[in-house]
């Protein structure tokens, strides 16, 4: 972490379905429009960061997130606008980068992106690639990126996209897309993201913190081999705030188990319990729920554990209603950033 850098707090959503007041899940179009509202509270309470994922399945409501930024960068002024992740491996870059160089038009210079290969595999089989690319893709994708954030003509040629002669994109910006590259915590992946000088955001669904300082250490070092001055690293794990830590964890108890039972249903997973939960939202779990008390200190022990430029909580998870999730946005905007930031002092 830079020194004397205070670390910076974002939120992250993956659009999730919620359950509206009449206890149905809202339509997807509901969803969508309470994302932007969401945004807009994020701004309103000073955050530094607003992510939204990328998605091709009926549990969250967000395909194409840049139009969902633009939408909030119309009724925002400060707080930064990016994905969580986008999909690059199933996604042309040079489109990639023209839509996030026109978001940054929109929002007036706030647009950043995190790039992913997606923990989800929908999109793939959706715009016509083959599973048993996956790790090149996202290796020849990213490397095309790459090139293109100069904003030069680019002459490039790789194995499964078209070769590109003296090709230009538009529109230019102003200083270019800050670019992370989402990863959940692989040597490999971290040297990827340093090799290109991107951010590092680190995706910590699981496990205690501790265990990913190897990662950004490694990432900080290969950053100067490669010859690359320091870049940002940051944490995406998912929380959610309220008044106390009982009425926290009972808020989204029901929520992260609909989600980790759907998915685990798909991978193999054990049922989700409330004894697996109570461990999550431990010291050595990956949650930070609770109070805001108790969510800044975890934070700020994942900042000192990691050493953290920015610390991205993923707010939404399963079928927690949007009122649960607005109150939570403030708590965290309100409370919880200036308790971390004072923690840290």
């Amino acid at each position: 972490m830079t020194t004397n850098t205070p670390v910076e707090l974002g939120l992250d959503t993956f659009g999730d379905v919620t359950l509206g007041d009449d206890g149905a899940l809202v339509s997807h179009a509901q969803a969508i429009r309470d994302v932007v509202d969401q945004a807009v509270l994020a701004d309103e309470s000073g955050l530094a960061f607003f992510g939204v994922g990328e998605h091709h399945r009926r549990e969250f409501a967000v395909s194409s997130p840049e139009l969902v930024l633009a939408a909030a960068a119309a009724r925002t002024s400060q707080i930064r606008l990016g994905t969580a992740v986008t999909v690059l491996s199933s996604d042309d870059p040079v489109r990639v980068y023209e839509r996030f160089a026109t978001l940054d038009a929109v929002s007036n210079g706030r647009a950043e992106v995190i790039l992913g290969r997606g923990s989800f595999i929908e999109s793939f089989p959706l715009f016509g690639y083959d599973l048993r690319d996956y790790e090149a893709l996202f290796e020849e994708k990213l490397d095309l990126f790459a090139r293109l954030r100069d904003e030069e003509p680019v002459t490039w040629q790789g194995r499964l996209r078209p070769a590109l002669e003296s090709a230009d994109v538009y529109p230019k910006t102003a200083n270019g897309i800050p670019t992370w590259v989402g990863v959940g915590g692989t040597p490999e992946s971290a040297v990827r993201a340093a090799k290109h000088g991107f951010g590092l955001m680190l995706a910590i669904i699981g496990g205690p913190a501790g265990r990913f300082r190897p990662f950004a250490d490694l990432f900080r070092r290969s950053l100067g081999e490669f010859g690359h001055t320091a870049r940002p690293v940051g944490v995406h794990s998912p929380g959610h705030v309220a008044a106390t830590d009982q009425q926290a964890w009972e808020e989204a108890y029901e929520g992260f188990a609909a989600m980790n039972n759907t998915i685990g249903r798909e991978r193999g997973w054990p049922p989700y319990s409330r004894m697996r939960f109570q461990h999550d939202v431990g010291p050595d779990g990956a949650l930070y729920v609770g109070s805001p008390e108790t969510v800044a200190r975890k934070i700020a022990d994942t900042v000192r554990t990691v050493g953290l430029d920015r610390f991205d909580m993923k707010f939404s998870t399963g079928t927690l209603s949007h009122a649960k999730l607005m109150s939570s946005i403030e708590l965290y905007g309100t409370r919880v950033a200036p308790l971390v930031h004072d923690m840290l002092a």
